[in-house]
């Protein structure tokens, strides 16, 4: 209808670095995309999320980091959907060698492969790094 809100085009969410949130974030990101009518990048979207704010949380449980990790979801284009999550533990993600049993050191590599652009950065405002990832502009 003609006075229905324009979907969101952006969202953030600001948790603690605890496991739990990761579910929260990959609804999060569910959300927008439901209300955005791109249904085609959830599952990768999802993925890659899931994958980002992980890392996040662990570089902060190893570091004994207890502050926030934040997560920042939208359309950086029509056509360009955008996920950072920034963490302020020290150091930068790096790509790990996981052998077939291990349980964890894919992450990067997901974001990596599944993302139509990506990166990390270390600068800007305040402490830490963000890894982020695009997706539906290929």
């Amino acid at each position: 209808m003609a006075d229905d809100p324009p979907p969101p085009t952006d969202v953030s969410l600001v948790f603690p670095p605890h496991p739990a949130w990761v579910r929260t974030a990959r609804e999060t990101v569910r959300t927008l995309l439901a209300t955005s009518h791109r249904p085609e990048l959830t599952d990768t979207a999802l993925l890659l999320t899931s994958e980002a704010v992980t890392n996040a949380i662990n570089a902060c449980k190893l570091e004994g980091n207890l502050t926030p990790v934040t997560l920042y979801a939208g359309w950086s284009n029509p056509h360009s959907f955008r996920v950072l999550v920034h963490d302020e533990a020290p150091g930068l993600p790096a790509f790990r060698t996981s052998t077939p049993t291990d349980e964890d050191g894919r992450g990067m590599h997901l974001i990596a492969y599944g993302a139509d652009a990506w990166g990390v950065c270390a600068h800007g405002p305040g402490r830490g790094k963000a890894t982020w990832f695009e997706l539906g502009n290929r």
